[in-house]
């Protein structure tokens, strides 16, 4: 029989602190907003300076120049660029950055761009870069300071656009940038009479993409509230001389939305921070607390009642941020387990949870699986994704599906199938594999799947890679532990039957609770990917969330006595 070494005093008072910290950040509309300092981008000021040179260089000169300057002072002194000030060099933002700088302002930034350069070739240049997709965008940027012959750059097949099924499913949520770049290519990259013939017929359908998403977000001039998709979408279609309404509501747009300093922003995470902020809360006894009637409230309010057009989506769905935003399987699945826990008292939650079960319901690919947006589609980085699929199997049980329901054993059938050699799983929106996999042995649990040799082969990968703090990281030995990856490993042993006096378990709540700031929160890592393996940045919400999940189960095993069983 083991015994406890943790005094449960002490992850009571770590649950209070960490509880109050995340409330200190909650707004009067619900919305736990840990923006301060983590939205602020090297990608979207990118963005926004090239498009407006190409989209209204005179007028915008000011705001050129201010960019310019940002992008300057935020180069590291080894010469690349973090996607986030502060994080270490990116390829994707130090290609496109150095290109840009190039590109607008090619007298002043020599040596900036020269560094970049070097930064680059020293990295493996953009054939090293481990996501194609980013490599075509980055080949565009290269394009754009002539460093590459337009032949040379990926061509966009804006035929593809004839067929808007097929076109969704190939390119996901990134359509409406692919049909404003290649757009764009008809006039700047030369193609024989056939394909030109087939471009052109396409071409009305790829504007319609872009077209149906920008008036579904209300013609803000901005796409996804995000500088850099907004950007991409602006140069394209400002380059091809299309829609300059379009184009002139982009340009106000980034006007409106220039920080003082010269950068701009990624687009919020509202709904984001505040679902993983709830989860935490709710899993730590906060169910009841007054202060959770605005998020209810603003889950009610944000769930959108108009179908996704571009995407093939039907309403019901939530996004990142707003009523207005681009559909996620997993915002609605995780904001539909929220609001199952939540009380109810008007009555109003359930019909909302209905609507959403109902959306994750028909987003459901034909394997089993769930993406991020678009049904059955294939496209790295936005589905098929183990992560996203095990969070909609844990809407759809917390809702009342039973583990026999038709969708959670065709959901659970291919999770096992997706288990890579290692006893790992795939997360494509959280950095290598501790979450997915984490994430995968608490769903599969849950679905009445815990003696499968799945969750023992992962549940062991979670042992084995545990580092001698005590914490979890990416599982590569070396790489430092984070709140996130530690709370999500911790969550997920707990959760299939390993003993809270086990010394992983152990071993992993003191370090959570070792770690904690001076007033109760925890810190935050990159460990969320913008663009997989390329591209990372913080969430407090998210680190918060679950270090608060993970303390509140272990209270809870001990309190059950969990603590002297075997696993």
């Amino acid at each position: 029989m083991t015994s406890l070494k943790i005094d449960i005093s002490h992850v009571t008072s770590a649950i209070a602190s960490g509880a109050e910290a995340m409330f200190s950040v909650q707004r009067t509309d619900g919305v736990f907003d840990y923006g301060a300092g983590t939205l602020t981008s090297t990608l979207s000021t990118v963005g926004a300076v090239s498009a407006l040179h190409f989209a209204d260089p005179e007028a915008s000169a000011d705001l050129i120049a201010l960019g310019v300057d940002w992008l300057s002072r935020t180069q590291l002194p080894d010469g690349g660029w973090s996607m986030v000030p502060g994080g270490e060099s990116e390829a994707g933002p130090t290609a496109v950055a150095a290109a840009t700088l190039y590109l607008v302002a090619p007298s002043g930034t020599e040596a900036a761009v020269r560094s970049g350069r070097e930064w680059m070739a020293a990295h493996g240049g953009l054939e090293a870069i481990p996501h194609p997709e980013v490599t075509a965008w980055c080949r565009q940027f290269y394009g754009y300071a002539g460093w590459l012959d337009p032949q040379d750059m990926r061509r966009f097949p804006l035929e593809l656009a004839l067929l808007p099924g097929l076109f969704r499913r190939l390119f996901d949520l990134r359509s409406p940038m692919v049909a404003a770049l290649a757009l764009a290519q008809t006039r700047y990259r030369r193609t024989n009479p056939v394909l030109r013939l087939l471009a052109a017929a396409g071409a009305p359908n790829a504007l319609s993409v872009i077209r149906q998403v920008y008036e579904h977000e209300g013609s803000t001039g901005g796409w996804c509230e995000d500088a850099w998709v907004t950007g991409l979408i602006c140069a394209g279609l400002a380059r091809a001389d299309l829609a300059p309404d379009m184009v002139a509501g982009a340009v106000k747009w980034f006007r409106d939305m220039a920080n003082p300093d010269g950068s701009w922003n990624s687009g919020t995470l509202d709904l984001t921070w505040s679902m993983y902020a709830t989860g935490g809360l709710l899993e730590a006894g906060y169910a009841a607390d007054e202060r959770l009637r605005s998020t209810r409230q603003l889950f009610l309010r944000d769930q959108q009642d108009q179908p996704f057009t571009a995407f093939g989506c039907p309403a019901g769905f939530w996004g990142w941020s707003g009523s207005r935003g681009w559909p996620a399987s997993m915002e609605t699945a995780e904001i539909v387990s929220a609001l199952t826990a939540l009380p109810d008292e008007d009555g109003h939650a359930g019909s909302s949870i209905q609507r959403g079960i109902a959306w994750l319901t028909t987003q459901q690919d034909t394997r089993g699986s769930w993406g991020l947006c678009v049904r059955n589609t294939k496209v790295a980085n936005s589905g098929p994704c183990p992560h996203m699929t095990a969070q909609s199997v844990d809407a759809l049980l917390d809702a009342g599906a039973l583990p026999d329901d038709p969708r959670v054993l065709r959901a659970v059938k291919w999770l096992h199938t997706a288990q890579r050699p290692d006893g790992t799983f795939e997360s494509v929106w959280y950095r290598m594999h501790t979450a997915g996999t984490s994430a995968v042995v608490r769903t599969l649990v849950k679905a009445a799947q815990g003696g499968h040799p799945t969750v023992a082969k992962a549940r062991q990968w979670l042992m084995d890679t545990q580092l001698a703090d005590g914490s979890w990281s990416t599982g590569d030995g070396t790489t430092p532990g984070t709140v996130e990856e530690t709370a999500w490993a911790v969550d997920a042993l707990l959760s299939s039957a390993v003993p809270a006096a086990d010394p992983a378990v152990d071993r992993g709540v003191q370090w959570l609770l070792a770690v904690r700031r001076a007033d109760g929160s925890w810190p935050e890592a990159r460990v969320n990917e913008y663009v997989r393996h390329v591209c990372r940045y913080p969430n407090g919400g998210l680190a918060g969330g679950l270090a608060l999940r993970a303390l509140a189960r272990y209270r809870s095993a001990v309190e059950e006595g969990q603590h002297t069983h075997a696993y």
